[in-house]
């Protein structure tokens, strides 16, 4: 296998796998959530506060994170992105050496004879 094809497999298996963490840990707050709530209102675990809507309040945002990290942020800033940046910033860089190139090799005008 080429080594682009090796690189394009290998993201394509990391993105699988985030994915399918993201699955998992949506399944886990839908189970984790009825166990709080359960563990809070039927075996009546310090009942006079609704203490498990912060709990799940608070897993969901850690939810919303994480999705957005996978689906959003990982949706636009892939191999392709990060490889645009990189080769941005190198033809900056060759840009500015090239000036200052340009700068040192420029001849003066120490030719002035005037006495």
């Amino acid at each position: 296998m080429e080594k682009n094809q090796q690189e394009l497999y290998e993201y394509a298996r990391k993105r699988v796998k985030q994915k399918k963490r993201v699955y998992l840990h949506f399944i886990l707050l839908l189970v984790g959530s009825l166990f709080l709530f359960i563990t809070n209102k039927w075996l009546n675990v310090r009942e006079e506060q609704d203490w498990y809507l912060w709990a799940i309040t608070a897993w969901c945002f850690l939810f919303i994170l994480h999705f957005l990290k996978v689906f959003v942020i990982e949706g636009f800033i892939n191999k392709k992105w990060e490889r645009e940046q990189i080769d941005k910033l190198v033809a900056r860089q060759e840009r500015h050496i090239d000036q200052l190139e340009k700068k040192i090799n420029k001849p003066t005008d120490d030719t002035d004879t005037t006495p």
